[in-house]
């Protein structure tokens, strides 16, 4: 079986990729360096790949640097207040790098692609929900050539349910390190401990009783 990965250089890619590697599958993986405000995960993704022992990895450079994001522009500050979804969400974000992992599938003959959503412990992004990824297979289905002539690229997300605690131990259960990725929207050298996303990730390790191994800015941090 040929996979086409989405690897971003966190925890959740990684995982999902390490869970599709133990199924059998022959990966291919594909990073995108979208214009976000540092290039650590993209760093972070290279080496995942080579963990995983990828068949290969795409690199590719799409620039969404113009899109009102706190990921791509550290300055931004949204006008709108009320909105449950956080200023870190890059619009269409998951829509653009899944067609293009789709458009990687189809070139391949692949049969399934790989994203490492997931929608309880997340940031809320509308992009990670079950319903756009059964939207989206719809789309798959109806849009490519290889669909419309009897075959079938089947668009997997196995964390999709899954707490994020549950990804970190089903990682470890399948033996990846967790110190080469990155979660953290700031590019330092270490990662700050208080963005939206470190903060998932260190209350579940908190949860589990383990020490994260990624180090923090924050000097007597309790973790």
């Amino acid at each position: 079986m040929k996979s086409v990965v989405l690897i971003s250089g966190g925890i959740d890619s990684f995982v999902a990729a390490a869970f599709e590697k133990s199924q059998g599958s022959n990966l291919y993986a594909i990073t995108i360096n979208y214009g976000q405000v540092h290039r650590k995960e993209i760093d972070c993704a290279r080496k995942i790949g080579q963990f995983l022992s990828v068949c290969q990895h795409r690199f590719l450079d799409i620039d969404l640097s113009w899109l009102p994001s706190t990921l791509t522009d550290t300055e931004y500050q949204r006008n709108d207040s009320f909105s449950e979804i956080p200023p870190s969400y890059v619009p269409a974000r998951n829509i653009i790098f899944l067609s293009l992992a789709t458009a990687y599938a189809e070139s391949l003959d692949a049969d399934s692609i790989v994203i490492g959503v997931h929608s309880i412990d997340y940031s809320g992004y509308p992009d990670c929900r079950r319903e756009f990824i059964e939207t989206f297979q719809m789309v798959i289905d109806r849009g490519i050539k290889k669909s419309v002539e009897g075959g079938k690229i089947i668009l997997k997300t196995p964390l999709l349910l899954m707490k994020k605690t549950e990804i970190i131990k089903l990682g470890i259960n399948l033996g990846a390190d967790f110190s080469i990725t990155w979660s953290c929207y700031k590019g330092r050298e270490k990662a700050c401990g208080v963005c939206d996303s470190c903060k998932i990730r260190l209350a579940a390790f908190s949860k589990l009783g383990l020490r994260d191994p990624v180090e923090y800015e924050l000097k007597n941090f309790k973790r």
